[in-house]
């Protein structure tokens, strides 16, 4: 060993720096190796953090998707494919979304007034005419007449070396409600706009309705103290009597039409026998007819009938079928019954023989100032009081009717 030593000192002089420099190259090597580990760590960490926001973006995505109940789908422009990526939609009514078809199929499946125009719609921005693709359309649901409504949105996701569109990617829902939202809109907007021109039209009626029995009070009453003769006197103050009534009829009419409107009268029910009630109404009404060319009867199969009900509102009811009987029947019979029904309840009728009413007219008659006839007189609002009261009594109002052969109108209510 000491011979060993003593020759590297004075034979190998260069032995020394050779392990040296040895020793400092595995240094500088094992400092790389440390450098380029860590690198590669924080590499490694920063793809594991980017592979968790990715994955996390993915089950938001996946989340909203599935809120909004929407589809993803891309179309592979070379092919001219369509291919679904996830689908979150409805599947109710027979949905059925193939994972990939041909455009040329999926036009096939549309409404053939939507089909031409999506169409067109895709076209453009597959060929990169426009930058965006958004479609409202109706989906045929199998081989029947049903339909159902989606909305479609689409741009381009991707470009070939020349620029033009190599994929298109877009979203798609069903609009359903949305739709029956629209229609109900339309229908209210258009019911509201009729209801409008109906009001204008009957404050216009108004001034004519209630101007023509005051004009025949005042006349007849400026006539009264000059004339002498007792016969025409009492003819005179009939006349008044009769205008008053229908003054006060006009005058009924619109103080209970405003109390349907504010709600302001509540349910007053109580236990009665409706029969005599019934029999005062027909008594009264039987005295505004002549009794020869028009006759009032009833038909009452039972002489008591005992009903929980709010008395004023029925009542006002009967009156209100009554008078439109009166008024729009010239000839032949008005006849006022009822009828038992089974699940306690009582069906109220009034048949008359007058002019009928057209199948078109048989819903809207129990609008409010809706008039078949403007030329008749009345305010248009009874049969609508009479729809209003029977409902809040937990009834129902309807009429049969033929054009030239009468009309029979009928009430159904609760006995208790």
């Amino acid at each position: 060993m000491y011979n060993l030593l003593l020759y590297t000192q004075t034979d190998t002089n260069t032995l020394v720096p050779v392990l040296w420099i040895g020793g400092a190259l595995l240094f500088l090597w094992l400092f790389f190796m440390i450098f380029v580990q860590r690198r590669t760590g924080r590499k490694l960490q920063r793809e594991l953090v980017e592979l968790e926001r990715v994955r996390r973006n993915n089950v938001e995505s996946e989340f909203v998707l599935k809120a909004m109940k929407l589809s993803t789908w891309h179309i592979d422009v070379p092919t001219m494919k369509l291919y679904v990526d996830a689908d979150y939609r409805e599947k109710k009514g027979g949905l059925v979304s193939p994972h990939e078809s041909l455009i040329e199929d999926l036009i096939q499946v549309l409404d053939k007034a939507d089909g031409q125009r999506v169409r067109m719609s895709l076209d453009k921005v597959c060929l990169g005419q426009t930058p965006a693709y958004h479609e409202v359309y109706r989906v045929k649901l199998g081989k029947g007449a049903m339909t159902y409504w989606e909305e479609s949105f689409g741009t381009i996701a991707a470009r070939d070396m020349e620029g033009k569109p190599s994929r298109i990617v877009g979203t798609s829902m069903r609009i359903d409600n949305q739709k029956q939202m629209e229609a109900d809109l339309i229908a209210a907007r258009n019911k509201a706009e009729e209801s409008d021109r109906l009001k204008t039209a009957f404050l216009a009626n108004m001034g004519h309705e209630i101007r023509t029995p005051l004009n025949a009070i005042v006349g007849f009453s400026d006539l009264l103290p000059v004339v002498e003769n007792e016969e025409e006197r009492n003819q005179i103050i009939a006349e008044i009597q009769k205008n008053n009534h229908k003054l006060l009829g006009i005058i009924d009419g619109l103080v209970s039409m405003s109390k349907v409107e504010s709600e302001a009268k509540s349910l007053v029910k109580q236990q009665t026998n409706i029969v005599p009630i019934l029999q005062e109404i027909a008594d009264y009404y039987s005295q505004m007819v002549d009794g020869t060319t028009l006759v009032l009867a009833t038909q009452f199969p039972y002489p008591e009938i005992m009903m929980t009900t709010d008395v004023a509102k029925f009542k006002e009811i009967v009156n209100n079928l009554m008078q439109n009987a009166v008024k729009f029947t010239q000839q032949g019979s008005i006849t006022l019954g009822f009828d038992l029904l089974q699940g306690e309840k009582l069906q109220l009728w009034v048949l008359d023989t007058g002019k009928g009413i057209a199948d078109e007219h048989q819903q809207r008659i129990f609008e409010r100032f809706f008039k078949v006839d403007e030329y008749v007189p009345g305010t248009g609002l009874g049969l609508s009081v009479a729809k209003s009261h029977a409902e809040s009594l937990g009834g129902s109002i309807g009429v049969d009717s033929v054009l030239g052969s009468g009309s029979r109108f009928w009430v159904e209510l609760p006995l208790s």
